[in-house]
């Protein structure tokens, strides 16, 4: 569920708030009695009303329902591969694995855990021959258990996985993953590769991949194999080694209930070991896989929410425009009942009854709505996942949404909107009473009143105060923040000193320069995961680019003075066209906010996207570096014979070099200080004098070139290398630690501990991720082998291996054949390269998708500037019959209202367009999280062009039906007093 923690201040705010609109509605019959008379008589009104509070509370759903799918699907991680598994202990093979086992089935009996299930697992590799085709897989895990213990494995009543008698000797038991991977069914023939040695065995039965069923050593995808009790240790026999012990550990409770016993379990575990905790790895993959859920379902939900909260704040402009142009239409009869006697407050409460009611209606259609959206989004993201999938091994999309996102989403839209109304009701009930009733303007005063002015300009002293040390750490949001509302309270402070047209000038300008120089300023600011800052910085962009093209919209416009004045039919309609969004600056300037925020974020989305796609080419150079494909085997059946093998075999003659690298499995401390539990890694140990082309954004100081950072791992083994994302938590990649920083690597199994030196940070460390599927939370640290072995001893085995091809040699096909020819190892080749576009396809269509899910934005505004025309087309009624009357054409009319559309469409597609290419240029150059993409800044003209020209034609068509309806007013009836 998406913020648990906001629904009781959600719905206890929302309930304070409704409580004040019922004893409103109670206490002020006449208020009540003008809301809902407005609310019956004006139907049209209330339609757009709603319409406009419906997009705000399904845009805000949809981006929690994208986050409760988020965190769902990777919670089934834990049902698919652990189910009732909530410790994992992996011993060595060998005497010391067996009495493993041994001591941990007194755990049997301890009130904390309801099951200790002791298993032999080993990696392997599979072949079979549907319709005569040979088909291989080479990612298999063997298991030999016995199934009625495992029936009874975990909590009494509750499913395991794995049920039934245990298969006879020449069978086999498989699970789905692995039967589609082969394509075999029940009864059919399989080989599977055991300790290097092919043995047949007949399917005896498919089962689901759930539990037990679906368990494995730490990846997301496990194609599992369960031979009948004896069969694995006969094959390691014949091998002269012995297979893995795994003994899985379930504590009290459910699937992930038992998840809160685990560090109680964990140490009872260490406990019962004593000495031999040292010989072997105990995992936690049930508190992993859940805090991962957490953490992805968290910063994905968070993503979409920042790209959702433009189109919620264009969402609430749209209200607010609605009740501005429905106060103005309204100020006649306002200013009778204020001469009548109603105060200004309960003018307030009618308006803020009338709103609600709106909103109240809006939200049931707006629930339904967002849990769509979020429905479109789990199925373009399901595909998108897919894409990034190592081997198979993808976060696997389900739909599913939860009462608290529901409640959370619907609370916040309601109070959104209910903000919205009452800021926007309080604001229209200032008026000039005698004014009003006339129906004039009333002339706006140049001066502040002076209580106004000690409030503004305290505000802006103490903002100011506050800016010194936001600016001097760079911290995200309120280094934006502090500056701008220092100066824009500030204002009425200026306007004594000088004309309020160049005070908001000055005071806007200043604003938009802030806005796109903090980057520059404070390139630190884009190092935080959270996304406010961007809808900050967007934000303040969009309103002062509009207020600073507002307030100056007759000095734009000289250059086409000719254009306007010539003495024609055309020439009318253009200046009929721009004499209302001259003339109603306000209402202009929350369409063009509308339009500048979305196209601003649409056009930020299209030149990241453009950056990405640019700086591939830079990006695979710098993670290969001379290698074509890394090599994933079994080191238990491979060892160190692998590299000579690929030297000497059939496929030496395209290979030019093998670099074996050592691996281990450890915990490391973050070096960037933003989490104090340790880590999962990948040790990686690279041969000394092996590998030097392998490049770095950064180097120790003293370090002169690349070379010299691989030449200090091999003479001194204090020094490591990371990338940029190492202990990433989902947000932007951002710069958290560098060259010098320390971290400390620890042997899970030993408890062996070692401080490590960043010598350098990688470019792009892709060649250094483990390959056959781990979890996407484990992050590489290579060292030297050396360092290796001191760190983590017998653990640190030749698991990988890095190769380099010969001139014409395709990398993919090379990998097929390596993967056919070493099937007994279990080698899995990756193309390098290949993988890494692949990776970034996928990241373009992400990209792609958040645009989609922005798009409702873009709806929103041009039903904004829609909903505008037409209540222009109500509140120019007369005029527009006395210019009929004076002989002015009815495509006149027509051609003025759809030239004004344009005129505020065009100028905010421009502004939002300019906004965005800025603003990302300057990001490129500034922010860490563009670093190592070196294609350059592309403008993405093709793509900026056609949305343009789709935002330009749709807001058109929004401006068809309200052109003809002026079109088509009779003056007779329209010059009419009565309405």
């Amino acid at each position: 569920m998406m913020y648990p923690n906001l629904l009781a201040p959600l719905l206890l705010a929302l309930a304070l708030v409704l409580a004040l609109l019922v004893l409103v509605a109670a206490r002020q019959p006449v208020s009540r009695r003008l809301a809902f008379r407005q609310l019956a008589r004006r139907r049209t009104e209330a339609a757009l009303v709603i319409g406009g509070s419906v997009l705000g509370t399904a845009i805000i759903i949809g981006a929690l329902v994208v986050g409760d799918t988020l965190n769902f699907s990777v919670r089934q991680e834990a049902y698919r591969t652990l189910g009732p598994v909530d410790e994992r202990v992996i011993a060595p093979p060998g005497p010391a694995g067996r009495t493993v086992a041994e001591r941990l089935s007194a755990l049997s009996g301890d009130p904390d855990v309801d099951g200790v299930l002791d298993a032999r697992a080993t990696q392997a590799s599979g072949v079979s021959r549907p319709d005569g085709r040979t088909v291989a897989e080479p990612r298999v895990l063997a298991w030999q258990l016995d199934f009625g213990e495992a029936s009874r494995f975990g909590a009494p009543g509750g499913d395991s996985g794995l049920a039934g008698p245990n298969p006879k000797p020449g069978q086999v038991v498989i699970n789905t993953p692995l039967a589609q991977s082969l394509r075999v069914g029940a009864g059919e023939p399989v080989t599977l590769y055991l300790f290097g040695a092919p043995h047949t065995y007949r399917v005896e039965r498919v089962v689901p991949e759930q539990g037990l069923a679906g368990v494995g050593l730490g990846g997301r995808l496990n194609r599992d194999a369960f031979l009948a009790p004896g069969t694995l240790d006969a094959a390691a026999r014949a091998a002269g080694t012995e297979p893995r012990t795994v003994v899985l550990v379930s504590n009290r409770g459910g699937v992930e209930g038992g998840n809160a016993l685990t560090a109680q379990v964990t140490a009872d575990i260490r406990q019962v070991l004593g000495p031999l905790a040292g010989q072997a790895t105990i995992d936690t993959p049930k508190q992993t896989v859940l805090r991962d859920a957490k953490q992805a379902g968290d910063s994905l939900g968070a993503l979409f929410l920042m790209i959702g909260s433009f189109s919620i704040i264009a969402g609430a402009l749209l209200l607010v425009n609605i009740f501005v142009m429905l106060g103005e239409e309204r100020k006649a009869q306002m200013g009778m009942v204020r001469a009548i006697g109603m105060t200004r407050s309960r003018l307030v409460g009618s308006f803020t009854l009338e709103g609600a009611s709106y909103a109240l209606l809006s939200a049931l259609p707006g629930v339904a709505i967002g849990v769509a959206v979020g429905w479109g989004v789990a199925v373009v993201a399901a595909e998108i996942f897919q894409g990034w999938s190592v081997g198979g091994s993808s976060i696997r999309i389900a739909f599913d949404v939860t009462p608290t996102s529901i409640l959370n989403g619907t609370a916040m839209g309601l109070l959104i909107a209910f903000a919205a109304i009452l800021g926007t009701s309080m604001r229209i009930s200032r008026f000039n009473i005698i004014a009003a009733i006339r129906d004039v303007p009333a002339a706006p005063g140049d001066r502040p009143r002076r209580r106004l002015l000690v409030v503004c300009s305290v505000l802006s002293v103490l903002f100011a105060l506050a800016a010194v040390p936001a600016v001097a750490r760079s911290q995200a949001d309120a280094t934006y923040l502090m500056p701008a509302l220092a100066v824009a309270f500030a204002t009425p402070a200026l306007t004594r000193v000088m004309p309020r047209h160049a005070a908001t000038t000055l005071v806007a300008g200043a604003v938009l320069a802030w806005t796109l120089l903090a980057p520059v300023v404070r390139p630190g600011i884009f190092d935080t995961p959270s996304m406010s800052v961007y809808v900050i910085q967007g934000a303040l962009a969009a309103f002062s680019a509009v207020v600073l093209i507002g307030n100056n919209q007759r000095t734009l416009l000289r250059p086409v003075r000719r254009l306007l004045e010539r003495p024609s039919e055309s020439g009318l309609a253009a200046r009929l066209a721009v004499a209302y969004p001259l003339a109603k600056r306000f209402r202009t300037g929350a369409t063009l906010v509308m339009y500048t925020l979305i196209v601003f974020v649409l056009v930020l989305l299209t030149e990241i996207s453009g950056i990405l796609k640019a700086g591939v080419d830079g990006v695979v150079t710098d993670a290969t570096a001379g290698y074509s494909l890394r090599l994933d085997y079994n080191p238990q059946v491979a060892g160190d014979r692998l590299a000579a093998e690929l030297r000497d075999g059939p496929s030496a003659a395209g290979i030019s070099a093998v670099t074996p690298l050592l691996n281990a499995t450890g915990r490391a401390s973050d070096p960037g200080h933003r989490s104090t539990r340790p880590l999962d890694i990948a040790a990686v140990g690279v041969p000394d004098g092996a590998i030097t082309g392998i490049t770095f954004r950064e180097r120790l100081s003293g370090l002169a070139d690349d070379p010299a950072v691989w030449r200090a791992l091999a003479t001194d083994p204090r020094y490591v290398v990371v990338d940029g994302f190492f202990g990433s938590t989902g947000g932007p990649a951002g710069d958290y630690y560098d060259p010098g920083d320390t971290l400390t690597v620890t042997d899970p199994r030993t408890g062996r501990s070692e401080q490590k030196v960043i010598a350098g940070v990688l470019s792009n460390g892709m060649v250094f991720y483990p390959g056959t599927g781990a979890t996407s939370t484990t992050y590489p640290v290579v060292m030297g082998e050396q360092s290796m072995r001191r760190v983590f001893g017998a653990q640190a085995q030749n698991a990988s291996a890095l190769v380099s091809t010969r001139p014409g040699t395709s990398p993919d096909a090379l990998a097929t054949q390596l993967q056919g020819e070493q099937l007994s190892s279990s080698l899995v080749a990756t193309p390098i390269a290949s993988e890494i576009r692949h990776q970034f396809d996928s990241s373009t269509a992400f990209f792609r998708l958040m645009q989609g899910f922005l798009a409702l934005g873009l709806g929103v505004g041009i039903t904004g500037l829609g909903v505008v025309m037409v209540r222009a087309v109500r509140e120019r009624r007369r005029t527009i019959g006395i210019l009929r009357a004076l002989g002015f054409r009815a495509r006149t009319v027509r051609r003025s209202f759809l030239w004004e559309s344009a005129f505020v469409a065009a100028e905010g597609i421009v502004l939002g367009s300019l906004l965005g290419v800025l603003t990302t240029w300057l990001m490129y150059r500034n922010s860490a999280a563009f670093e190592g993409l070196e294609g350059g800044f592309p403008v993405e003209w093709t793509s900026i062009l056609g949305l343009a020209a789709a935002t330009f034609a749709a807001s058109l068509l929004a401006t068809v039906g309200p052109a003809r309806r002026a079109a088509a007013i009779r003056p007779a009836r329209a010059v009419r007093v009565a309405d």
